[in-house]
């Protein structure tokens, strides 16, 4: 597979060990490897709570951060060594869309300006008809009316439109790779619902890969197909859906009749014993039971009867990605699959342009 781009054992520190050794020293991002391939078309999720790295962990793939230790590759070449010209491709073809695009707009300018911008930054367009059919064509892209969109100001739009034309900005540019922070963050469900089905359609187009930045679990279920989960700046795991799913323990609410005090404390114990994690419940004759993917679900009927106990109710817990997550960063006790340190994950290109302004108040921030 051939590398877009490639994060090799990267580590970044903010702060400063001080004069005399005093100060203090932040780690963001600790030890990871990520390679972003451009053979196969997807939507990658970087998740995590705040603080767990993330955002800059984005800003390394957007070039506004320089790692610390390790290197990041741009097509093979090492990002502190890219000459002007490779510079200004990179530029092009990786795009950021921000939380809040208002942040990155003018308001001075209407809707009109900031996407006829790139267009002239990069000279993509030789004809004013030209320009004004990749203005029309991306805004169409992301379900906006030209008519009903051009010759507005910024402050006129609703939050998810401010959004879409950041997405047209970016797609005016036909980038590679379109990296997203929180992009449904602020938007009401109908509007959550209906970005996220723009981006997964953005992601069926031929040459266009987006990375998305989320702590809503929920998004990434939704629409992406490769997950990248973040702790305290490592990666805590990787992979498909699918796979960060298999293998986990399962969790079981067990109900039974109950034989007695000294019975249920049996019954509890044997779980225990046969490598069960068994929590007793908030009522008599329940209990919480986590066991490996493996176990077979007859073996809790049968200690149940050795320990004189009735079991009558056996209800799996759904297995979801926060309920992964949860696990991975230690909100509930059972022991994570363990993560390989280097993640390579296959991703057709396809992100976000930033003009030079807007890459300079995101190197600043």
């Amino acid at each position: 597979m051939s590398a877009f781009i490639e994060l090799d054992h990267v580590t970044k520190t903010f702060g400063s060990s001080g004069l005399f050794g005093g100060g203090s020293v932040t780690i963001a991002v600790d030890d990871v490897s990520l390679t972003i391939d451009e053979d196969e078309p997807a939507i990658t999720t970087v998740a995590g709570e705040s603080g767990s790295g993330k955002t800059t962990l984005t800003r390394l793939l957007l070039g506004s951060h320089v790692p610390t230790d390790g290197r990041m590759l741009y097509r093979g070449k090492d990002f502190t060594k890219l000459t002007r010209r490779e510079r200004r491709a990179f530029q092009r073809e990786v795009q950021p869309i921000f939380q809040d695009p208002f942040e990155s707009y003018n308001p001075f300018y209407k809707v009109d300006h900031v996407l006829d911008a790139p267009i002239k930054n990069f000279k993509l367009a030789g004809s004013v008809a030209e320009k004004k059919r990749m203005i029309e064509d991306a805004l169409e892209m992301v379900g906006l009316v030209p008519e009903e969109t051009l010759g507005r100001f910024p402050h006129q739009l609703s939050g998810g439109q401010r959004q879409r034309v950041s997405i047209a900005r970016a797609l005016v540019l036909k980038p590679r790779l379109i990296v997203l922070d929180e992009p449904t963050s602020g938007l009401d469900p109908d509007g959550r619902t209906a970005m996220l089905t723009l981006l997964k359609s953005l992601a069926r187009r031929p040459g266009k890969s987006l990375v998305l930045s989320t702590h809503l679990l929920g998004d990434i279920e939704r629409v992406c197909r490769h997950a990248i989960i973040l702790e305290k700046g490592a990666v805590a795991a990787s992979g498909t859906l699918d796979e960060l799913l298999a293998g986990q323990p399962h969790a079981f609410l067990l109900r039974w009749k109950s034989g007695g005090d000294a019975a249920d404390r049996d019954f509890l114990a044997a779980l225990q014993r046969e490598g069960a994690e068994a929590t007793p419940g908030d009522e008599l004759g329940q209990a919480r039971a986590v066991v490996s993917e493996q176990w077979p679900t007859q073996r809790f009927f049968q200690l149940a009867r050795e320990c004189g106990v009735t079991l009558t109710g056996l209800e799996p817990e759904e297995m979801d990605l926060r309920t992964v997550y949860r696990r991975l960063v230690g909100m509930e006790s059972a022991a994570p699959p363990r993560a390989s340190p280097s993640t390579r994950v296959s991703i057709m290109p396809v992100i976000p342009i930033l003009s030079s302004n807007a890459l300079a108040v995101l190197t600043a921030s």
